[in-house]
């Protein structure tokens, strides 16, 4: 009696245990394959082994979550309605071990690309299912058909499996599941927070490594760092909750005193820093500005800056202009680009302002700026202006005119991402053309150098032997169409009074084993124009700054809350700041020293020596600065503090060309 006791519990428990081994699994040989893929990285830790251990830590963490409903009701429903809603349980078991499946088969994609586990841009990546289906089949045609196949297999098989175990089901009495859910359901609940602490177990627990980044990656499950992702977006929006706390009034004195900008609260005492700014080029007539924004430039691709030889366009104009040898993005996505280079605004550890709906009127962009000014604002670009909720920021701050996609009639080639970087050359050179001697500010975004890397043949000679599908040859294409527009350009009477800034948004891939792979910031900023002298600036910078230096630059007195530095004013020989989001991470570089905060943990600070950090004695109150510098794009952006003292929106005349 007792043995069929036994066997009736394990038949009643059975599809809970066998869900619980093809989980772990999954898992695991996930983990496997990965190790050996990467297997040069996660060497450099020596006890890598451990990346099992706590994957394993982590795995069960979801598998509690999974297992939470159907313990409950094996334990305490009937087996009469358990048979009944035999499809549901089937159907329960294998949905999530079809989408184990499948997180962990689209995982080598997501990681070639940013060197990450999925995670958030995953998420938000949905929003697009076009553009990232056409990436996809362009650049990952097997990797997507062997995904989608894998699944279906496992899914069919998970099918069967778990049909034939609920059929044979066995349920305990009512008696011995109320015994057993208390034990049981106390298991999961603590499988569930992994920990005893008061702060449940989170991402941070698989960053077990100090030497591979990879090896704490791949500790983790690719379906509980997307699940992470989701539930921390909203917090993600207040840094104070990851670094730290900080008053607002100290967070204001530090940044005005770390920086170059004097507050004069005289003009505005309720909008921090916005102060007057006197322009270094003197002209009776200010100049137009044009932003070109090249799509994952890194400086490892740009010949002029030791990297390889993929742009001679922009290597000879770099002979014309003011070189920026040592500028560093600000994030690692293109509107992280876009805020830094046309706001001026700090990164935050969530979304980048672009996409939030607080910013999508009265934030401060130099469109907005110089539009009050009289300047025809615009915004040229060849994919879909609403990709990352680009035109609703751009339609509420300031462009009066955007051109995108459908706004080409008859482009060369089009792409999964848009029209050709060249298309792009001609359109806007048509449409500086048309505003004739009425003032212009133009913003340029390109498109080619992306994944899948589509551009027209028969332009460049190829650097890599496959002419499409290749970063170098994309690379070399976007340098290309760089020229291209630099040889129409010139032959237009707005060139000889237009400031040209040629500017990454980032680099094509940001991976590495430090905290912050702070080389993989790197990028390519050129300014071109009137009274610019050919030369290089070695000096420290950032995004922040380059709005600040492209206004003084072209003789335009004005009033801005931007606290970047005006480099066309400062000495090269004297420390400059950049500052880095890097997925939850926040460094802030001053000279050669590097702060790192990341969330629920103590800062730590680096010596940046041959692109790689070093740790090294705390530095306090340069971790103080970096903090400030960290919390302050948040403070600004919840007040709505980061905007020019206007009554009321002038932002209603729009002109959407089409």
């Amino acid at each position: 009696m007792q043995q069929n006791n036994f066997i009736r519990r394990s038949k009643s428990l059975a599809p809970l245990l066998s869900f619980l081994f093809i989980s772990i699994a999954l898992f695991f040989t996930s983990r496997l394959v990965y190790s050996f893929i990467y297997w040069e990285r996660i060497t450099l830790e020596p006890q890598f082994w451990k990346l099992f251990i706590v994957g394993l830590r982590i795995d069960l963490i979801l598998i509690c979550y999974y297992t939470s409903l159907p313990l409950l009701a094996f334990l305490i429903v009937p087996k009469y309605w358990i048979l009944k809603s035999h499809y549901f349980w089937v159907s329960y078991f294998t949905f999530f071990i079809g989408l184990t499946s499948m997180m962990e088969m689209s995982t080598f994609a997501f990681i070639e690309q940013y060197d990450l586990r999925p995670d958030r841009i995953f998420i938000e990546y949905l929003d697009h299912i076009k553009e990232v289906s056409g990436t996809l089949i362009g650049n990952n045609p097997y990797s997507l058909f062997f995904t989608i196949l894998f699944t279906i297999i496992i899914s069919v098989l998970a099918w069967h499996f778990f049909s034939k175990m609920i059929k044979t089901y066995e349920s305990s009495s009512l008696k011995e599941g109320l015994i057993l859910l208390p034990i049981l359901g106390g298991l999961v609940f603590l499988g569930g927070r992994s920990s005893l602490s008061p702060r449940p177990a989170n991402v941070s627990t698989a960053y077990f490594s100090h030497s591979s980044k990879m090896a704490n990656e791949l500790s983790l499950n690719s379906t509980f760092s997307v699940f992470c992702a989701y539930l921390k977006m909203k917090d993600e929006k207040d840094p104070s909750r990851k670094y730290g706390k900080m008053s607002k009034e100290e967070v204001i004195e530090r940044v005005e005193k770390s920086g170059s900008v004097k507050w004069n609260k005289g003009l505005n005492a309720k909008i921090p820093f916005f102060h007057k700014q006197e322009p270094s080029t003197k002209t009776n007539k200010p100049y137009n500005i044009v932003v070109f924004i090249q799509e994952s430039l890194g400086a490892e691709y740009v010949g002029c800056l030791g990297g390889l030889p993929l742009t001679p366009n922009l290597d000879k104009l770099s002979q014309e202009g003011m070189l920026l040898t040592n500028l560093y993005a600000t994030g690692t996505r293109t509107v992280r680009g876009i805020e830094a280079t046309i706001s001026g605004f700090l990164p935050t550890p969530g979304r980048s302002v672009v996409k939030l709906g607080k910013s999508r009127s009265l934030f401060f962009t130099v469109a907005e700026l110089l539009k009050q000014k009289g300047y025809s604002t615009n915004f040229v670009y060849g994919g879909m202006s609403n990709f990352d909720d680009m035109k609703s920021f751009f339609k509420g701050n300031g462009f009066t005119h955007i051109y995108d996609q459908p706004s080409f009639k008859t482009p060369v080639f089009e792409g999964t991402w848009g029209v050709s970087d060249e298309d792009l050359a001609v359109k806007a050179n048509e449409v500086f053309k048309e505003k004739g001697d009425k003032p212009f500010f133009a913003l340029m975004l390109s498109t080619s150098n992306h994944a899948p890397f589509e551009f027209p043949k028969g332009r460049i000679k190829l650097y890599d032997k496959e002419e499409q599908g290749t970063v170098h040859n994309a690379m070399k294409y976007a340098d290309y169409a760089i020229g291209k527009f630099f040889e129409l350009a010139k032959k237009e009477s707005y060139y000889e009074n237009t400031i040209f800034l040629v500017v990454a948004d980032h680099n094509t891939r940001v991976y590495g084993d430090d905290l912050v792979p702070v080389s993989k910031f790197h990028i390519p900023g050129l300014i071109i124009g009137p009274n610019i002298k050919a030369r290089s600036c070695a000096r420290l910078c950032s995004q922040i700054d380059l709005m600040p230096s492209l206004l003084s630059m072209a003789g335009i007195e004005s009033h801005h809350p931007m606290i970047g530095t005006d480099l066309s004013k400062q000495n090269e020989e004297t420390n400059g700041r950049s500052i880095m989001q890097f997925s939850n991470k926040h460094a802030y570089r001053v000279g050669d020293t590097v702060v790192v905060h990341q969330p629920n943990k103590a800062a730590q600070c680096f010596l940046y020596k041959n692109k790689r950090l070093k740790a090294i004695e705390d530095q306090p109150e340069l971790i103080k600065d970096a903090l400030a510098h960290a919390l302050l794009p948040w403070y600004l952006y919840s007040n709505r503090l980061y905007t020019l003292p206007v009554k009321e929106s002038k932002n209603k005349n729009i002109v959407e060309l089409k």
